[in-house]
């Protein structure tokens, strides 16, 4: 079945979640990759002879080639049957993940990566421009939802199963990415419908960086995941000389995951009580403390203090970090409402940028001697300057909107 209809013209008046299912199994696989490996560090710097510091950076160049692939193979594609390409991209991500997995040295573990990351950024482009446009308007939410849900649901149940088979060997979790992948593309094939839709150009794709108030808000995005990865990536060297039980690790990652897919939820609904500004500045301003608290505790306080505060930190970021997306993604949107898609593509890249930035911070502070602790300082000072940005954005668009 092909569909040429626009974006944003429902292929039906209804709306069912049935189209999507192998979407959500496809993000679900993506999102397990996007974060198993921080639980794994020492078992990867041990097997590929590296730091952990270096072993980080596996997680580094994957979200900085998504940050920059992610615009350009999005518009080279845009005029490409829309099933066509998110199948090339999913299999690109799979065979990623299978060089990773076999990977006998760094610089090939590195290359899987890059790889991984062309077909995963090319793949996050296509499915919500294919959601958008195969759903009503009034059900984008929804479908949407379902759809990133299954990153959500990777980061609860995924990531920590991963982890778990991870004990034998870093590779089996690659293997795991690589094989829902690869059911994922089975049943896309399988059930989803193709869809053609108008091309675009990159200077169209980029028409939105021309206004310096939604640069900034970019960047407020950028921030947070920053300030997120530059201790989640190295979470494992954080929290594990308090927790010296194997199986510690595992239970942690779980309550992160539950906790950020609470912290989603919650602030969901509060964005559509109050207003995304207000919900997102008082997010901004408790990540803040909770790493300036976490980071005193875990440096000044006895043992067992540290240890019960360390899991109060890292939960609390995840409420925060998972409570974040909802209503920056609102605000963004409001900003150039016109051209909310593009918004949202630009919001992904920023989001990837971002975590390459904080994952490369991390890996530079470990690697000059800092203790794994001050990571949780290095998370304060970007959240203190993403706070400022927050709060300057917030005045510009109060005065644009007063000169109206």
């Amino acid at each position: 079945m092909t569909d040429t209809r626009p974006a944003g013209t429902a292929q039906q008046p209804g709306f069912s979640y049935r189209p999507f299912i192998w979407l959500a199994v496809a993000t679900f696989s993506m999102g397990i990759d996007g974060y198993v490996l921080a639980g794994l560090l020492p078992q990867i710097a041990g097997d590929l002879s590296v730091t952990p510091a270096a072993a980080g950076q596996l997680m580094s160049v994957f979200a900085f080639t998504a940050a920059l692939a992610g615009p350009v193979l999005g518009t080279l594609t845009s005029r490409w049957e829309r099933r066509t390409t998110i199948v090339l991209s999913l299999g690109v991500f799979v065979l990623g993940n299978v060089v990773v997995a076999v990977a006998t040295n760094y610089p090939v573990a590195l290359s899987g990566r890059v790889l991984a990351a062309l077909g995963g950024s090319l793949l996050n482009a296509a499915v919500t421009g294919y959601v958008i446009a195969l759903t009503p308007a009034e059900h984008h939410g929804k479908a949407l939802s379902f759809v990133l849900g299954g990153w959500m649901t990777a980061t609860a149940l995924g990531v920590p199963v991963g982890l778990v088979i991870g004990q034998s060997s870093w590779r089996f979790p690659m293997v795991m990415v690589a094989v829902v992948g690869t059911i994922a593309l089975v049943g896309i094939l399988w059930r989803l419908p193709q869809l053609h839709l108008p091309g675009g150009t990159l200077v169209e794709r980029l028409r939105p960086l021309g206004q310096p108030r939604l640069v900034a808000g970019l960047l407020v995005t950028s921030g947070i995941l920053c300030s997120s990865y530059a201790c989640f990536t190295y979470a494992t060297l954080i929290l594990e000389p308090h927790f010296h039980v194997k199986w510690a690790m595992i239970a942690i990652m779980f309550g992160y995951g539950v906790s950020s897919m609470a912290g989603n939820a919650v602030t969901g609904r509060l964005v559509d009580k109050f207003t995304a500004l207000k919900v997102l500045t008082v997010v901004l301003i408790g990540l803040f403390l909770n790493a300036v608290l976490g980071m005193v505790a875990l440096m000044f306080a006895p043992a067992t203090v540290a240890a019960v505060w360390g899991l109060v930190w890292f939960f609390s970021a995840g409420v925060g970090n998972g409570g974040g997306a909802v209503p920056q993604q609102a605000r963004l949107a409001s900003m150039a409402p016109d051209s909310a898609a593009i918004v949202m593509a630009l919001n992904g890249s920023a989001i990837s940028l971002g975590g390459a930035i904080g994952s490369g911070l991390g890996g530079i502070a470990l690697t000059a001697g800092a203790a794994p602790n001050a990571l949780l300082g290095v998370s304060a000072v970007v959240l203190a300057l993403t706070v400022g940005l927050h709060l300057l954005v917030a005045r510009a668009t109060r005065l644009r909107d007063h000169l109206r």
